[in-house]
């Protein structure tokens, strides 16, 4: 019965895959959904796509294992970077009327760098994707019982299908649809749960000390991992597309500001949950930990303690935060692809035929994912992963470029140049500091001092010069 269910909620969401595509006509509404969405839309979509696997199945092993510092680091780092984006970025931004980030980097420093930053947006995404594809691989696997690499492959068809009808629309939809089934579907089970736990107190006896403590254990490597985490999903989030990609698609700056903050109030209060379950379910099943299997936490003590229809509402939640999170990271890269790697090149290329393009590029992007999903288990490794290129060579160009002036085309390429390089040296190495604490500073002194070394032509000079 509950493979029936799972079965009609992923026939559900390929329909109004189906049934938004009518409002599909141009390549903006593909890309940005017409720019029509208020805040709600905006909000809940953005909320949907970033409370993915990880948030259900990753992120309570590490908490129940390590405590309130996994909360900080995995949970809290998603709240502080939306208000920072919805602070500082998102109006400024949303008022040069472009469809990527890529778009600013083409406006500010030329469509070389364009093209550099839009390859880089592009290559960082199939590791998060690759990600969503491992859980919905482990979901199947529990309830279907196919084989993993058979799950991945199954996940991603379905994602793919309706994300390359619908686009943007019905990544929209579906997320509304996704995040209140998530909502209600966590919100029963954690009642189901404490009815067994006999209240939340149980769930914090015996623990230590340390358990309690926002700060990692004393030693050089935890805080090493602590800092690397926590700079990655702030900083490192900061440029990536799918948020702007809400952010353009609002139908006012007002609703794209007011969008950021409710998705991340919702960010901070609704992964509470699945963090109080699965503590619950190491209540309830210690040796799952202590076998090392920490992302079956909860599927585990869904299967063990609770009805069919709970079940249902569990597993329908989880597949809902899963497709929503791959739809809306798969259709971040391609329309990367289709704005500031095809159209650029092809001036004469019709709205219809760039439709295509982009359609084509979730397929190939989807590909690319399955790759990498096949090769690597670790839904909160291959999260952390995806945001490690972004943030040392993308964070500083775009962040100095949109708020100080004097920042000049030399400097830009010396942020993405010297923070690559050095990363990729630092990992190649191995180094103790983890290289995106590395590289991240030094694009950041990178972009200030060849500022100030070779600042830019004035326009008139330039003019001057191209004239002679």
């Amino acid at each position: 019965m509950l493979a029936f269910f799972i079965l009609g909620y992923l026939a559900l969401t390929l329909i109004i895959g189906f049934w938004v595509s009518r409002r599909i006509k141009t390549s903006t509404d593909f890309t940005l959904a017409g720019r029509g969405l208020g805040t709600f839309l905006v909000g809940f979509t953005l909320f949907a796509t970033w409370f993915g696997s990880s948030s259900i199945m990753g992120n309570p092993g590490y908490i129940a294992e390590d405590g309130f510092s996994s909360f900080i680091t995995l949970t809290l780092t998603s709240f502080i970077c939306l208000v920072v984006v919805g602070s500082f970025y998102a109006k400024k931004l949303y008022e040069m009327n472009i469809v990527t980030i890529g778009d600013f980097f083409q406006i500010r420093f030329g469509k070389k760098m364009d093209m550099v930053v839009s390859i880089i947006m592009v290559f960082s995404y199939p590791h998060w994707i690759a990600a969503q594809f491992v859980a919905l691989a482990y979901l199947f696997q529990s309830i279907l019982g196919i084989p993993l690499d058979y799950g991945i492959l199954l996940g991603a068809g379905i994602v793919i299908i309706y994300t390359y009808v619908g686009g943007m629309w019905a990544v929209s939809y579906t997320d509304m649809l996704q995040g209140i089934i998530i909502i209600v579907g966590l919100i029963i089970l954690l009642f189901t749960m404490l009815d067994k736990t006999d209240g939340i107190a149980p769930l914090f006896e015996n623990k230590p000390d340390s358990f309690f403590s926002p700060f990692p254990k004393n030693d050089f490597d935890s805080w090493n991992e602590y800092l690397a985490a926590f700079a990655a999903f702030t900083i490192g989030a900061i440029p990536v597309q799918e948020i702007y990609q809400r952010v353009f698609s609002a139908k006012s700056t007002r609703s794209a500001v007011q969008g950021i903050f409710f998705a991340g109030l919702l960010l901070l209060m609704i992964p509470i949950i699945p963090l109080l379950l699965g503590l619950g379910a190491d209540h309830l099943y210690p040796h799952l930990l202590a076998e090392g299997d920490g992302q079956n936490l909860i599927p585990y003590m869904v299967d063990q303690i609770s009805s069919m229809p709970i079940q249902i509402l569990f597993y329908g939640a989880l597949i809902s935060a899963i497709l929503s999170t791959s739809s809306g990271a798969m259709l971040a890269p391609a329309t990367v692809i289709g704005e500031n790697l095809i159209r650029p090149y092809f001036p004469h290329l019709t709205d219809a035929r760039l439709l295509l393009w982009t359609r084509m590029s979730v397929v190939l992007v989807a590909g690319v994912s399955c790759y990498f999903a096949m090769s690597d288990a670790d839904i909160v490794a291959l999260v952390i992963a995806s945001l490690s290129l972004i943030m040392v060579c993308v964070f500083a160009p775009l962040t100095f470029g949109l708020f100080w002036k004097r920042t000049s085309l030399s400097g830009a390429w010396a942020a993405i140049i010297c923070g690559g390089v050095c990363w990729f040296v630092c990992y190649l190495f191995e180094t103790a500091i983890d290289p995106t604490l590395i590289g991240t500073p030094v694009s950041c002194l990178a972009v200030i001092i060849v500022s100030l070394i070779r600042p830019d032509k004035p326009k008139d000079e330039k003019s001057t010069t191209e004239e002679a």
